[in-house]
């Protein structure tokens, strides 16, 4: 059964033609009347759903934000994605998503609201784009619940409120998406090129992990795209060449530029761009081998990050709420897709439609679900496109209500298994909303009812209004039973505040063993360990942890949490209102301020701030600390460039304690802060250069934390 047959773009009906304002109101006019203006609502709820309350989340992720800071006062820092201003490391990705937030604090200047709007942005840009290449083959009702789907999957509400490198990332997968669709429509090579350039912007955007679409677009294009073979094989290299371009412009500066005259590849161990891409960023997330990681290398890392590996893996409570609520119905979808297609011509649609986003969902899924090395419950977002056109097109089939038995059965077991689904995922909160999860039930079970008894029911001679109302209760029904338990996610996910480099999506949540939030999806405890308990740092503050704790730092891997923070520092996620504890991050307290650590949110004592901004301009850096983490609340604070030794994780081996000597020497650094011997990533190579300013500089105690003047010698 060939997609026109299936599902039949919207005629006209011989309306008139429209005037250029009108076909902006009204769309194409092959669309119905209503489709732009439902276009724009459903464009404006999701603009006030992202934008609403947004500074809430005030710095998000402090690693960033400080990078994004560096880049309105650079621009070195600008385009190599430097961490400071004064171009000493980079962050440990490509930069371009850090571009547009840039861009935007250029303009407006920096602060929270112009660097998180633009993500906000990102997602409108991407439900729009994800509705145009799926209503361009399955109309406009499949497309506007492609993008609603899209909209309401918590993890893309929280990360298009956030400053991580995924909403640029998505926001690109889907325009290639689209792209490609225009190519398989009229097999023009120019679309393919296109396709193959925004990928290649993508890896700018976060390495290798843009390309997981990449198998799937390309197979679908070599099966259904137009033209004969040969020209279908040369045209996919030519997409493949896009993909060059649109990255190696950027890889070629970035390689050819000597790197006395650019920032350290943070990230790297031999500060080349490539191994980040291939190593710690590419192939070592894949086996667990990542040189330089927050566990200092070695396999298994991510299942501390994110459970055992498996072919459930995505279903587990790490990953379950943030986007696995449609994964079943999405699945039944594509299976359904590729059943009626078996016999249609080579250039059936829904055919390719299949092997377009079904292939993005597998590839995506699967290397997710076996990968070793670390991930995180927020890169789920990169499975949302695929799923929402998925079930748009499905809820399609269903609206057109011309289904045969197997279609109809299809259609019944994919609204039951989506409700059943929901229910168990909401069963992981009992005391949320309790009374939504038996909601979900009872619109499941009376539409999967009403999709059998389609035929019976049009039988009844009723007249065509009313067919087409029992065409669409039963559609209604199946998106409350799909929808309730992703949209209340989605509000709670709006309604709370994220900070800290691991956020995650929903209320915390129990997962099949019964512990609250598995490793990280609940924000429960840190990898490996258990929920943390109350305690105070060391010259810090008292945090708590727990799946409902108030913000405080969990075990680190294979031990108990105990709310114990760097010794000298602020506790890495120290008191905070928000219901996870951990690194997280839905405290609003002080943040992770531990060098290498994971907090956020984090706040500087106006002592040390004052301090810090003393006779700042006569210095490259105003301070120096262990790791990022460490550096980026300093940074922010003072506004002021501060070096991050050793990188994000305080395990790069740079700067060498040679190098750090003759910086201090040639007066390029004020302070030293100091964050003991305890960092999160284990500070090798650091602790050679804490050790060396302890025994030659003079130190004091400025709100909680230690600082070394390194103007002023022991000596002296």
């Amino acid at each position: 059964m060939s997609a026109t047959t299936s599902f039949p773009r919207h005629a006209t009906g011989g309306r008139p033609r429209q005037s250029r304002v009108r076909r902006l109101l009204n769309g194409p006019e092959t669309d119905p009347r209503w489709a732009r203006p439902a276009l724009f609502g459903l464009l404006t709820l999701i603009a006030i759903l992202y934008l609403w309350d947004l500074t809430r989340n005030g710095w998000a992720n402090d690693f960033y934000a400080a990078a994004v800071q560096a880049g309105t006062k650079s621009w070195k820092a600008f385009f190599f994605g430097s961490f400071d201003s004064s171009n000493f490391i980079t962050v440990d990705k490509t930069p371009a998503s850090l571009w547009v937030m840039e861009i935007s604090g250029r303009i407006f200047g920096f602060n929270q609201w112009s660097m998180l709007a633009p993500q906000a942005l990102e997602g409108v840009g991407s439900v729009l784009l994800l509705y145009a290449a799926v209503k361009r083959w399955f109309g406009p009702p499949a497309g506007l619940v492609a993008g609603l789907v899209l909209a309401l999957t918590p993890v893309a509400a929280l990360m298009f409120r956030f400053n991580n490198p995924d909403a640029l990332l998505v926001l690109l997968m889907t325009a290639a998406a689209y792209t490609l669709v225009r190519a398989i429509e009229n097999g023009r090579t120019k679309w393919l090129v296109f396709t193959g350039l925004v990928l290649g912007f993508a890896f700018l955007a976060k390495m290798l992990q843009a390309f997981l679409v990449v198998p799937g677009f390309a197979i679908a294009y070599l099966w259904a795209g137009p033209p004969r073979l040969g020209r279908r094989i040369w045209q996919t290299v030519l997409m493949g060449v896009g993909i060059i371009v649109g990255a190696g412009w950027w890889i070629l500066a970035a390689e050819l530029m000597p790197a006395a005259d650019r920032p350290y590849f943070g990230g790297s161990t031999d500060n080349n761009i490539l191994q980040l891409a291939i190593g710690y960023n590419g192939l070592g997330r894949l086996t667990g081998s990542e040189t330089g990681s927050v566990g200092g290398g070695g396999n298994g890392q991510g299942t501390s990050f994110g459970g055992a590996t498996g072919i459930l893996r995505l279903f587990h409570s790490e990953f379950a709420g943030q986007v696995s609520w449609l994964l079943p119905a999405a699945l039944i979808s594509l299976t359904a897709m590729l059943w009626v297609s078996r016999r249609a011509v080579r250039t059936d649609r829904t055919r390719a439609a299949a092997l377009l986003w079904g292939g993005w969902v597998l590839v995506t899924g699967l290397v997710f679900s076996y990968m070793s090395g670390i991930i995180h419950p927020y890169y789920m977002v990169a499975l949302a496109p695929g799923i929402a056109a998925l079930v748009g097109i499905g809820a399609m089939a269903l609206w057109q209500a011309r289904l045969g038995l197997a279609g109809r059965i299809a259609a019944a077991s994919g609204i039951a298994v989506s409700a059943g689904w929901a229910y168990i995922l909401l069963n992981r909160t009992p005391n949320w909303l309790p009374w939504l999860r038996w909601v979900v039930v009872i619109a499941g079970v009376a539409a999967a009812v009403l999709v059998l008894a389609g035929p019976w029911l049009a039988g009844r001679g009723r007249s065509r209004r009313g067919r087409l109302a029992l065409a669409a209760l039963p559609l209604g029904l199946a998106l409350v039973a799909g929808l309730a338990g992703p949209t209340a996610y989605a509000l709670d996910t709006v309604n709370s505040t994220h900070t800290g480099a691991i956020p995650s999506a929903g209320p915390a949540a129990v997962g099949f063993g019964g512990r609250p939030g598995g490793a990280l999806g609940g924000r429960g405890g840190f990898p490996g360990g258990q929920a943390g308990q109350f305690g105070r740092a060391p010259g810090g503050s008292t945090g708590a942890g727990g799946s409902t704790g108030a913000g405080g730092t969990a075990g680190v891997p294979g031990n108990a949490g105990t709310g114990t923070g760097v010794p000298g520092g602020i506790a890495p996620a120290g008191a905070g209102a928000g219901r996870a504890g951990g690194f997280s991050g839905r405290a609003t307290g002080r943040g992770g301020f531990g060098g290498g650590g994971l907090g956020g949110s984090t706040t500087v004592s106006s002592a040390l701030t004052k301090l810090l901004e003393q006779d700042a301009s006569s210095y490259k850096w105003v301070a120096a600390t262990e790791g990022s983490e460490g550096a980026a609340p300093l940074e922010l604070a003072t506004g002021d460039a501060v070096m991050s030794i050793g990188g994000f994780n305080g395990t790069d081996p740079w700067p060498t304690l040679a190098d750090f000597e003759k910086l201090v020497a040639d007066h390029e650094i004020h302070y030293y802060v100091g964050q003991g011997s305890e960092s999160f990533g284990g500070g090798r190579g650091s602790s050679a250069i804490a050790t060396w300013v302890a025994a030659h500089f003079k130190k004091q105690t400025v709100g909680g934390e230690t600082v070394y003047n390194l103007t002023e010698p022991l000596s002296s």
